[in-house]
């Protein structure tokens, strides 16, 4: 699971102006250190005993999400009435998918001006 938690780090530390710090004892991944896109529970997180990933999603994107593929994803308890998407990493998700979920979260919360750069790559 080391692996799976350096490639989400990877993926976001990637993006412009992020920053890590651990919040609530777990990695979590924030834009301008401010909003949070995405944390890592790689050892489960209460009734969830599995690796997982909670992420921002764009407005309609989690239920699309865990219509299409309840195996891999589910509404996180605390921040799935928000918008969020748990991610489980035990599903055999693949590095690349993975990587457009955490895109997907940081242009839920990034301003404007962020995407822009981001986009411009």
């Amino acid at each position: 699971m080391s692996d799976m938690v350096e490639s989400i780090r990877r993926a976001c530390l990637a993006l412009p102006e992020v920053s890590e710090r651990l919040s609530h004892g777990t990695p979590t991944w924030f834009v301008r250190g401010k909003k949070s896109f995405a944390t890592v529970w790689p050892d489960g997180h209460h009734q969830d005993e599995f690796p997982h990933l909670w992420c921002a999603a764009p407005t309609g994107a989690a239920g699309e999400l865990v219509a299409a593929d309840p195996r891999t994803y589910f509404r996180p308890p605390y921040v799935g009435g928000r918008g969020w998407v748990g991610v489980r990493l035990d599903s055999g998700i693949d590095e690349a998918e993975l990587a457009e979920v955490l895109q997907d979260a940081y242009r839920s919360v990034a301003s404007a001006t962020l995407v822009a750069r981001l986009d411009g790559r």
